[in-house]
């Protein structure tokens, strides 16, 4: 991949000196996460999807779940010590965080929010989320991935 080819999430794991592996899927025309996971010939289980959420009090909240199964919302809010919370809208994505819908990444935002993995990422050594871009995942080791990202492991998903 050529320089300015490369995502903030790829500068920021370079940095830090993380080893990651890059995988672009665009050309498989995979959309859903599942498709995704497909695409990457990998367990879905292993590929994550990135969700940022706000809170009642205001606060952002970034949550990232196995792309089978769907954020729930109240062990989400429960998890960050929050009444409740709800999905930011699609139009607000890139503003607060860089990233367009469908190529959001926990790593490399432009503010970094409170971040929660869903607790079945403990039991892998490495996991496979959004690399920044559309059709572009980056595999990163879990232990690594505390080096660059502060996170906590919680029940958050259906």
């Amino acid at each position: 991949m050529a320089k300015n080819d490369k995502t903030n999430v790829m500068r920021v794991l370079e940095q830090h000196k993380i080893p990651y592996e890059g995988h672009n899927y665009l050309d498989s025309g995979a959309i859903s996460g599942t498709e995704v996971a497909e695409a990457l010939n990998e367990n879905p289980e292993v590929v994550f999807k990135t969700l940022v959420t706000i809170g009642k009090t205001g606060n952002h909240y970034v949550f990232l779940v196995p792309v089978e199964q769907e954020l729930n919302l109240k062990k989400a809010a429960a998890a960050v010590g929050e009444k409740n919370i709800e999905m930011i809208k699609s139009k607000e994505l890139l503003p607060l965080t860089g990233y367009i819908h469908g190529g959001c990444s926990p790593i490399g935002m432009k503010k970094q929010f409170r971040t929660v993995i869903h607790e079945s990422a403990a039991s892998f050594e490495k996991i496979f989320f959004s690399g920044g871009k559309i059709g572009f995942q980056v595999e990163v080791r879990v232990e690594d991935l505390k080096k660059v990202l502060k996170f906590d492991f919680a029940d958050i998903a259906d």
